[in-house]
């Protein structure tokens, strides 16, 4: 039996596909993206 994990990831200049693909790649199976917060960055 598979179990779920659910995981926060706070990245710069990436696209959702961009991290869904590189988590695919790294042999990661991916069952849902969601954007919870998006932020300016400071500069």
């Amino acid at each position: 039996m598979a179990t779920n994990n659910n995981y926060v990831v706070k990245v710069t200049d990436a696209k959702l596909m961009d991290v869904q693909k590189a988590l695919e790649q790294a042999g990661i199976k991916v069952r849902s993206i969601v954007e919870v917060f998006k932020e300016e960055a400071a500069g």
